[in-house]
């Protein structure tokens, strides 16, 4: 139990066995950037992506700072002040609420978040939008009735 109650947790995927991984997708981009990251620190499997200055893991008070920071450079001051992005983890809800906008199938966008099914209607539906008229030619496109027979 080692790591447990502390700051820290040392554990894996909830739900999973304790090793599992899951591949998440990421834009060409940031994967690229992220490369370059490793490369030129020399990383290895399980290394730190973001250690901290005695090559632990970085403290909370100095990520959030980082943070704030970088949302006070690229913000509004109307939506720095606004609950949008406030805390790292609410990007995994942009990315969610995104591939679902973008009608990336909720089977998979639960597969590739950890979640199951049923969790993502209950947390995003009201965050789904856009895709109305998208959903209307499909619907119009399932064909149309035949017409009648005039003879009866």
């Amino acid at each position: 139990m080692d790591g447990y109650g502390k700051v820290h947790e040392v554990r894996g995927l909830k739900g999973r066995a304790k090793d599992d991984t899951r591949v998440v997708p990421c834009r060409p981009a940031l994967t690229r950037i992220l490369r370059e990251h490793v490369k030129a620190e020399g990383l290895k499997p399980g290394d730190l992506l973001f250690p901290g200055e005695h090559g632990d893991t970085l403290a909370g008070s100095v990520f959030r700072r980082a943070w704030r920071t970088a949302r006070q450079q690229v913000l509004a001051p109307a939506e720095f002040a606004s609950p949008l992005g406030k805390r790292v983890y609410d990007l995994r809800h942009t990315c969610l609420t995104s591939w679902l906008n973008a009608g990336v199938p909720p089977t998979q966008v639960a597969e590739w978040a950890g979640n199951s099914v049923p969790v993502l209607p209950a947390t995003y539906a009201r965050c789904i939008s856009g895709q109305l008229r998208d959903h209307q030619r499909r619907i119009e496109a399932g064909g149309d009735l035949p017409e009648p027979d005039e003879d009866r």
